[in-house]
């Protein structure tokens, strides 16, 4: 196992290497889960792209800091990482929270971002009452009472009655993430507005949404591609929040169709890479 120390936290991170000529991926993840959740994703992607994934601060192995956090926070805290393994501008991959902390990396340090996929996500996610509700939930009993509706948006109904052994240990995934991490990390989404740095974006970017997500349904996402200049979007079909559990081969497809032609519109550009 990879870790850091950055930022006052040690950072849990696993890398995965691929020719010189081929783009790094660095995948982010959602809130109540670790990087886990990309592992099929990454599987199909093996050999195409050079893969970083980590845990945000509050999640999987990596530590709790000081909760509650901001989401320049979790920003900073990317940034550190890819400073630190003095990466070339990566493609940024976010789902959720993890597209919200892609788009403020790009804000804070766009030399760092060669383009971003962002799944299942927002330039603004919820509202204030929606946030300060869960966050008092969870912070006074736990995330164990709010797991059924959880898995209720992240997963089709169709998921949840067929995978039922896979429900169970992504419910054990969420359940088992720090309470305060989980609360802290509710605070950087409830504050967290990129409405106006989307406008500014330029960069490619995808939009990517599950047909049937119960979190980031697929009219916000939408319409964050709707304010980023000449983004993408597509929906998958029998996919609800998390499309790198339930339809990873469909998200690696139009990943490699995303890096495919941007690849080729900068070798017809200039003769570079997305490197």
């Amino acid at each position: 196992m990879q870790f850091a120390e950055l930022n006052g936290v040690t950072l849990h991170y696993q890398t995965i290497g691929a020719a010189k000529d081929k783009p790094l991926i660095v995948f982010i993840n959602s809130l109540g889960t670790d990087f886990r959740i990309w592992r099929d994703v990454i599987v199909e992607l093996a050999g195409n792209a050079a893969i970083l994934t980590y845990d945000k601060r509050g999640h999987g192995l990596s530590s709790l800091g000081s909760p509650p956090y901001s989401m320049g926070d979790h920003v900073e805290d990317l940034i550190a990482l890819l400073d630190y393994l003095a990466v070339k501008p990566a493609v940024l991959c976010g789902v959720s929270v993890g597209g919200m902390i892609a788009q403020g990396v790009y804000a804070k340090r766009p030399d760092l971002v060669a383009s971003m996929i962002l799944c299942d996500t927002g330039h603004k996610i919820g509202t204030k009452e929606m946030w300060d509700e869960r966050i008092k939930k969870v912070t006074e009993d736990g995330i164990a009472v709010l797991a059924e509706p959880i898995l209720e948006r992240w997963f089709t109904a169709d998921f949840r009655k067929s995978r039922t052994g896979e429900l169970e240990g992504y419910r054990n995934m969420l359940t088992r993430q720090p309470a305060e991490g989980y609360a802290g990390t509710c605070v950087a989404i409830r504050d967290a507005d990129f409405t106006q740095d989307a406008a500014n974006i330029a960069v490619p970017a995808l939009c990517v949404v599950g047909a049937e997500d119960g979190a980031t349904p697929p009219a916000l996402v939408e319409e964050l591609a709707g304010l980023i200049p000449d983004a993408g979007f597509e929906v998958i079909g029998e996919a609800g929040h998390l499309p790198s559990i339930d339809q990873p081969k469909k998200l690696a497809g139009l990943i490699k169709g995303f890096l495919t032609a941007n690849a080729a519109a900068q070798a017809e550009g200039d003769g570079g890479s997305l490197h």
